[in-house]
């Protein structure tokens, strides 16, 4: 099979796929590039609610394709960091699902994600220093934000690998579940996100990205909106309710 990055949407979920399994995943310069345009085209999918980013068969994403960093390792790391840019600017909640190795480029994306689940069996590294290269500005201080500086500095400066557990303990997963369990509560998960309000969610989104510029935007769209209104009359009435604001 040909490295490709895969994507389909049930049930107002997207699941895109990071598809290697040759190279455990490795990204490719192709795969780099598709994901941004595949990603804005799934933020403007009104179909779409959530987002769930996992890798083909039992290995997340074991970082670049070496390969690519032999002729120019600095374009490399530029389409790396403006699809992890892409990822964390998704305007709708995003989840990492991970197994096996999440390393190198593929914990960058992880990062970028909104939120980590893990199975048992994970394996996280970011390992720029076992070839030299410098770590970018934004993916590291992106990993500060997730584990702090000093587990922050343990992964960079060593290079080493770190199981699930240590993994959950620092903040760079948010839950991690049986082997067997993950898809389960992926999809349970996802679902619940699926149903919440999406102006709640973007609004909240920015706020802990650490943008400051949006208050009275948001101040705007909840009062111009009906998520409010509609969310005190189902818990009254004692029903689910059906919010209508979207991502424009």
């Amino acid at each position: 099979m040909e490295p490709q990055v895969q994507h389909s949407v049930t049930d107002s979920v997207a699941t895109v796929v990071i598809a290697h399994p040759a190279k455990r995943n490795a990204m490719t310069a192709a795969m780099w590039r598709a994901l941004p345009p595949l990603l804005d085209m799934l933020a403007a999918d009104p179909a779409v609610r959530a987002l769930v980013l996992t890798g083909e068969g039992g290995t997340f994403c074991a970082g670049a394709d070496i390969s690519t960093l032999r002729g120019s390792p600095r374009e490399a790391q530029g389409l790396a960091v403006r699809a992890e840019e892409a990822l964390a600017a998704f305007p709708k909640p995003t989840l990492a699902a991970i197994r096996g190795h999440c390393v190198g480029g593929g914990a960058q994306l992880a990062a970028a994600c909104d939120l980590r689940f893990a199975a048992e069996g994970a394996l996280f590294g970011v390992t720029p220093a076992k070839l030299g290269i410098v770590y970018p500005a934004s993916s590291t201080r992106r990993l500060v934000s997730l584990v702090g500086p000093a587990t922050a500095k343990y992964l960079l400066f060593s290079g080493e690998l770190i199981g699930a557990e240590r993994a959950l303990r620092t903040g760079l997963v948010d839950e991690v579940l049986p082997d067997g369990g993950l898809d389960a509560r992926v999809g349970d998960f996802t679902r619940i996100l699926a149903s919440r309000s999406q102006l709640t969610q973007s609004a909240a989104k920015e706020f802990a990205d650490g943008r400051t510029d949006r208050d009275a935007h948001w101040a705007e769209q909840a009062r111009a909106g009906k998520d409010t209104a509609e969310g005190v009359a189902a818990f009254l009435e004692r029903r689910q309710p059906e919010f209508t604001w979207t991502v424009s």
